[in-house]
């Protein structure tokens, strides 16, 4: 069987895979990759394998993300150090699901499972939203508007009306389309969980913007991508090479 290993951990991977071997020697591992970027790049290439080792959470963000940019209709096993994305529902859908660190025996149940499912089962297709049901996270509320205090006074913002967020030092702030500009209490990780990540993405450390206020995208040096976006911003905007490919899947929804 030809395995992949999605681990963003050097340890925890190399373990996982010494684990495999030792459990069952006829096991290819045919890719190790980090980070949900890696991953779409990799399996928009190739459908060459069996089954995944998933971790949940990977450097670049949740791997429910994958899902949401390619098609993926193998068995998945996932691995996390957070017992909170264990559910029952994996036992109805034969996904197995290991705590790490990973016993071995525990292990070898997961690929006794997964044998089993192969001979009597046909595959199935997840999507990400699908596979947050499947942990138990249900469907994400996302966040509609934000209540700002402006002096003695309150006014909501409709996430609509917002062209991008940044951080400037320790400072938050909330840009809207017409160039209205203020503070928020909230950190750039919050507002990654809160806003629909169908029209927000987080292009940098200190931007999330909305993709209808992009206007342009080019190819930079070093394999990245350099965004425009209304109303213009001062500093350069560029996505990392790593996270190219999620940039443009995104893109692509």
């Amino acid at each position: 069987m030809k395995a992949i290993i999605i681990e963003d951990e050097p340890h925890a991977r190399a373990e996982l895979k010494r684990l495999l071997l030792q459990l069952e020697d006829s096991i290819e591992i045919v890719a190790e990759l980090e980070s949900v970027a890696e991953a779409i790049l990799f399996l928009k290439q190739t459908t060459q394998y069996d089954f995944i080792f998933l971790d949940i959470q990977l450097s670049d963000g949740l791997s429910f993300d994958i899902f949401n940019a390619v098609r993926i209709d193998k068995p998945i096993i996932f691995t996390t150090a957070y017992n909170e994305f264990a559910i029952k529902a994996f036992q109805l859908n034969s996904i197995d699901y290991l705590l790490k660190p990973i016993e071995p025996e525990h292990l070898e149940k997961a690929l006794l499972k997964l044998n089993r499912m192969q001979v009597s089962q046909p595959s199935n297709t997840y999507s990400g939203e699908q596979l947050r049901e499947l942990l138990g996270l249900g469907k994400k509320e996302n966040k509609s508007r934000f209540l700002l205090k402006i002096g003695d006074q309150f006014k909501h913002i409709s996430t609509n009306e917002i062209a991008y967020f940044f951080a400037e030092r320790n400072t938050i702030y909330l840009v809207t389309k017409t160039n209205s500009k203020y503070i928020i209490d909230y950190r750039l990780d919050e507002l990654e969980e809160k806003l629909d990540p169908k029209n927000f993405f987080r292009i940098t450390r200190s931007y999330i913007v909305n993709i209808h206020t992009i206007t342009k995208v080019h190819k930079y040096f070093n394999s990245r991508l350099l965004i425009e976006v209304t109303p213009a911003v001062e500093e350069q905007l560029l996505v990392s090479r790593i996270k190219v490919d999620a940039f443009l899947a995104w893109m692509d929804q």
